[in-house]
């Protein structure tokens, strides 16, 4: 698959954005609470991912909560026209941090008004209800009532399209049901593989996937044929498992995310990185699905 893979492009939400954008949850502080350590340099983050061409930016109210949303008004509004922003609700943060499930209509509705407010808009681009039935990963559990009410929203006209986040095949198809889903954002990276299928189940039916944790989140991916790959191509592990997503399918949307101007600028090069038949075949065969390593 040739040519720079950050700058092809997939529907989201009907409108087409570049495969590689960038997620904005590193912008709060540690444990994506509180304030960054240095406001400066995120809002410095942001305006480089725009002037790189990034034109999906993937958030959240609950980080911070709040901060992550009013840097990015603070920094980037009035929006470049192209810009996709997609936010995420279903859950609410407590005054230790944790997450919380915040699934009432009520909350669901206050959520959709705090994105609005902190992120200056009078329309969400995009909204993911992320469920949390389970504490490691997707759950089984019934998403008709949260869903019918964030659809009751979008026909308020306060939300353009909706995402599911977190969820299982069975979920998918209930959702499909209820309101047309534009895109999925489940945990899958190089050695994370439990989607596999989903993943092509929703390529032929032209809904994006955007993976979270795309360089495996708080355990970074390890593995020695990753090393040795990344090593014969010139490239760092962590752009060979972004280049290996964008190669993976063609519905999937990248959201990297990085507080850092080095990172980011590394993270758009994977775009640019072309994987040759033998590194795939070697990178393929890490992992089969639910291993986690090498």
């Amino acid at each position: 698959m040739p040519g720079n893979l950050a700058a092809s492009t997939h529907s989201l939400g009907g409108r087409s954005v570049r495969r590689l954008g960038y997620g904005a949850m590193q912008l709060a502080g540690p444990g994506v609470f509180g304030p960054p350590r240095d406001p400066a340099a995120a809002r410095a983050v942001l305006r480089a991912a725009i002037e790189a061409g990034v034109d999906h930016i993937d958030t959240s109210d609950f980080y911070g909560p709040h901060i992550t949303n009013r840097l990015i008004a603070e920094t980037l509004a009035p929006y470049p026209d192209n810009l996709v922003i997609v936010t995420k609700i279903g859950a609410r943060r407590d005054a230790e941090g944790h997450w919380l499930p915040d699934f009432a209509p009520e909350a669901l509705t206050r959520a959709v008004q705090d994105n609005l407010r902190h992120l200056r808009l009078e329309i969400l681009d995009v909204v993911n209800l992320r469920l949390m039935f389970g504490v490691h990963g997707p759950a089984e559990g019934s998403l008709e009532a949260p869903l019918t009410a964030l659809a009751e929203l979008q026909r308020q006209g306060l939300v353009h399209h909706i995402g599911l986040s977190n969820v299982t095949p069975t979920q998918i198809a209930e959702g499909r049901r209820i309101c047309d889903i534009v895109c999925v954002q489940n945990q899958y990276n190089l050695v994370q593989r439990l989607d596999d299928v989903m993943v092509d189940e929703l390529a032929a039916d032209g809904i994006a996937y955007v993976p979270f944790f795309p360089l495996g989140g708080f355990t970074p991916l390890q593995s020695n044929i990753l090393f040795a790959v990344a090593a014969r191509l010139d490239a760092t592990p962590m752009q060979v498992a972004l280049a290996w997503l964008l190669h993976r399918a063609p519905n999937i949307l990248l959201i990297p995310g990085t507080s850092s101007l080095a990172h980011l600028h590394e993270n758009i090069a994977a775009g640019a990185l072309v994987l040759p038949d033998d590194a795939l075949r070697d990178l393929d065969g890490i992992a089969g699905p639910g291993a986690a390593t090498t």
